[in-house]
């Protein structure tokens, strides 16, 4: 019996990239032009599995990133996605079904790659994917869009949030620097999808980049 595959499309960016809301009016579009597709976000706030990444960013392990090492946070994580992909998505994906996910294994690589250099980055890097994609048994994205926010830029829009308690990660400026020079050398490597989010410094309308992410994933949907 031939096993079938679905489609995975995940949405990345670091912090105040404004991720969600593309994620947000990505799910849009494609509800208008009748394209049928489960939407994923991680991590799951909500459920039960997110338990110790509640833990973690609110400082209970360390108050800063880099108090919990890339492998043991990184667990925190892919205990969460692999409970959503057991419970949520397993059959629809198996089926044929296209999955989006807001967040993923890739954003491991972004955050938590950041805390290593060198020769034991690309270790972890190693790990991580064979980790999660083969003995986890996760899928890997058939394709990933980076939200391209500099930095100077995320921090801005950050400082603006209303009403939001920052976690140890948005309070960290230094940290948020690495995951984005990280990003970077992620999107060169895996073959992302970098879309810019500025234009001669000025951030771009969230109209112009939807109009990026559509272009980007047509490949995608048209397979």
């Amino acid at each position: 019996m031939k096993i079938m595959k679905g489609k995975l499309i995940v949405i990345e960016g670091t912090d105040a990239s404004g991720k969600s809301t593309q994620f947000s009016m990505l799910c849009g579009n494609l509800e208008k032009t009748g394209v049928s597709f489960k939407k994923v976000v991680f991590p799951q706030y909500d459920k039960p599995s997110s338990a110790l990444i509640h833990m973690y960013l609110n400082g209970e392990f360390g108050t800063k990133p880099d108090d919990v090492n890339a492998y043991a946070a990184s667990t925190f994580y892919a205990v969460d996605r692999y409970a959503s992909f057991k419970k949520e998505w397993s059959g629809y994906y198996k089926s044929g079904g296209l999955i989006l996910c807001d967040r993923y294994t890739t954003s491991n690589a972004i955050h938590q790659a950041s805390k290593l250099s060198g020769e034991e980055r690309e270790k972890y890097l190693e790990w991580l994917f064979g980790f999660e994609y083969e003995l986890m048994g996760l899928p890997r994205p058939d394709c990933v869009i980076f939200l391209d926010m500099p930095p100077k830029y995320a921090q801005m829009l950050l400082k603006n949030r209303e009403g939001k308690t920052m976690d140890i990660h948005e309070k960290d400026a230094e940290y948020l620097k690495r995951c984005y020079d990280s990003s970077l050398n992620l999107c060169e490597k895996y073959g992302w999808v970098r879309i810019p989010c500025t234009e001669s410094g000025e951030i771009c309308g969230k109209e112009l980049i939807q109009e990026k992410i559509l272009n980007a994933i047509k490949d995608v949907l048209n397979k």
